[in-house]
């Protein structure tokens, strides 16, 4: 079966949102300012839809599979990780009443893969591999640099994954009050 990977549009939401959330996990709270799975979920919904944030659909490749969402990469630079985290916490903050702090994910310079996540009806299939090799593609068209993600350390699998890819941990990180490893790989241009 053929995988396309295509930049997401606004309609991708309904399909996109519920993986990009059980791919953050708890995550989900923080950047929606909600506790409750249906509010947490029309809450992304709505920002997936905007162009201001880091869920944006702008910042979303969808990979799909029989015509249908089978995995979702969001992805973004650290430069742009400061003002899409800048609107995101000003949003939150006026809507709560109280000031609100998105954690910083990547170090400055990084491109910066926030979530990678595969539908379970299309686990198996190498999707994720896909995606993560797309993301390297899009820094290669840019002239290279670094590639990085956070993977949390009990997910021993995931981090195996990426050391296999060419990642390598390169200091502790803290997301949330979580413990987490931040992992990059040095990207060349063709």
């Amino acid at each position: 079966m053929e995988v396309i990977i295509r930049n997401a549009r606004k309609e991708d939401a309904q399909a996109a949102v519920p993986l990009i959330m059980e791919a953050i996990g708890d995550i989900s709270m923080q950047m929606t300012g909600e506790t409750k799975e249906a509010n947490i979920k029309k809450e992304f919904v709505q920002l997936f839809i905007r162009t201001d944030n880091r869920h944006s659909y702008l910042n979303t490749y969808i990979a799909e599979m029989e015509g249908k969402v089978a995995g979702v990469l969001v992805f973004y630079s650290a430069e742009q990780a400061v003002t899409l985290d800048a609107n995101l916490e000003k949003y939150l903050s006026t809507k709560k009443g109280t000031s609100v702090h998105i954690d910083l994910e990547t170090l400055p310079g990084e491109w910066y893969i926030d979530t990678v996540v595969v539908d379970p009806t299309y686990r198996g299939h190498g999707i994720g591999t896909k995606l993560l090799a797309y993301s390297e593609q899009l820094v290669k068209d840019i002239g290279g640099g670094k590639l990085s993600l956070n993977v949390e350390i009990e997910k021993e699998a995931a981090i195996r994954l990426y050391n296999r890819l060419g990642f390598d941990i390169v200091c502790p990180w803290t997301i949330i009050g979580e413990p987490f490893h931040h992992m990059v790989k040095t990207v060349y241009a063709d």
